[in-house]
């Protein structure tokens, strides 16, 4: 692997442990809080990158499936909690999608990362690996939400 992929895969080794750490310690009745009325709860975040995690296995070739996966999808809005699975329920598929993430990320070969990318999400260098770097990327905008709802909630920071 080279070195440019082993950095992309440690940036969604650092923001599994930083999502892990933040949504464990939030209660459940805090993951609709929301800041100001525009804003997005923790819940759809933390729905949001495990919905954005499975569409990243799909583009490596893996799977990983949720019923109510849609809810949590690029541009959805925001609805009643009652619409929402369980906290327990995301904090668990948060820790299984990025198992099997972190397994494909290892494994993936090169000639895949240098394919076209597919249609639909964007890629840096119109290639897999470009795919892979963005979504690092995007990842990582909503792991600074996350942190920050955690720390608004009074939960402290996420990281240091």
């Amino acid at each position: 692997m080279d070195t440019d992929f082993a950095n992309i895969e440690g940036i969604f080794k650092t923001n599994t442990d930083i999502v892990t750490k933040a949504i464990v310690e939030v209660s459940a009745e805090d993951w609709f809080r929301v800041p100001g009325d525009d804003s997005n709860h923790l819940m759809w975040v933390a729905g949001h990158l495990t919905w954005s995690r499975g569409n990243l296995l799909r583009v490596l070739d893996s799977e990983w499936e949720a019923p109510w996966l849609s809810v949590f999808a690029r541009g959805e809005k925001l609805t009643t909690p009652e619409q929402y699975p369980p906290v327990d329920e995301i904090r668990s598929a948060w820790n299984e999608v990025s198992r099997k993430l972190s397994a494909s990320l290892g494994e993936v070969p090169a000639r895949v990362l240098a394919k076209p990318a597919p249609e639909g999400p964007p890629s840096f260098d119109g290639k897999i690996g470009g795919v892979v770097a963005f979504l690092a990327f995007h990842e990582t905008y909503h792991v600074g939400q996350i942190s920050f709802l955690k720390k608004w909630l009074g939960y402290g920071q996420s990281v240091g």
